[in-house]
């Protein structure tokens, strides 16, 4: 790990590598997910996680305002306000957010019930407020290490797509968009958040702060899982 502002390569790669390993931490490795993506949900569970997983959907962009806000660098703004692009679109009828609803309707939701929040859950609610208040007050560049579990979203992604389409096929194909979406935007995003990271995290301290950082990134995912899990055991 890097111990002083002339690291090394070695260095950098040493606390890349200590970022990379949280994969075994990833909420990939949960239960509800690993038998998501083999099959094994019942549609009232699949519907469960759709509308329970859209508050965190619609906090994305919050959670990535609080970084703007608090982020002194205009390079690091200029390319960070396209998260909330992707998520909120630049029009009606666009983005991330919406793509969301279009899976719910496509697995037998309606838009009203999952905007409403009538299935949500108090554990992701809990899971997801707690997010964004560490974007909010915590230093904007362990904001953004928190965001680096998009490290293994690429793969997990595919593979969710790749599970959706084999096991899930009421699902209406068309409703799959925002996983399609999310192959391109997630390498794309978490490249740049990398390279900030790296950047501006020179000393052992720093690096520490943003390995915790998105150990708890990760520990929010898991949490949110388990509270799902806990609602809709079957």
């Amino acid at each position: 790990m890097t111990t002083t502002s002339g690291s090394t390569r070695t260095g950098t790669d040493g606390f890349v590598e200590t970022l990379r390993a949280h994969s075994r931490r990833y909420h990939d490795q949960h239960s509800f997910h690993v038998r998501m993506n083999s099959g094994g949900l019942s549609r009232r569970q699949i519907r469960g996680w759709v509308a329970n997983r859209f508050y965190y959907q619609e906090n994305i962009p919050r959670k990535d305002a609080a970084i703007l806000s608090n982020c002194p660098d205009p390079g690091v703004r200029r390319r960070w306000i396209r998260r909330i692009l992707d998520h909120d679109g630049t029009a009606d009828g666009e983005g991330g957010i919406e793509a969301w609803l279009r899976l719910g309707e496509a697995a037998g939701l309606t838009r009203e019930e999952i905007r409403d929040h009538r299935h949500l859950v108090p554990g992701v609610r809990f899971a997801v407020d707690a997010y964004v208040n560490f974007a909010r007050t915590r230093p904007w560049v362990e904001a953004v290490a928190s965001s680096l579990t998009e490290l293994f979203a690429p793969d997990l992604m595919a593979e969710r797509l790749a599970a959706f389409e084999r096991w899930y096929s009421w699902i209406d194909p068309e409703g799959l968009a925002y996983f399609r979406a999310r192959l391109e935007q997630a390498p794309r995003d978490c490249e740049h958040a990398l390279e900030v990271v790296t950047a501006y995290c020179l000393s052992a301290e720093s690096q520490v702060r943003a390995v915790d950082a998105l150990s708890f990134k990760c520990d929010v995912l898991w949490s949110l899982l388990d509270a799902v899990d806990q609602a809709y055991p079957e």
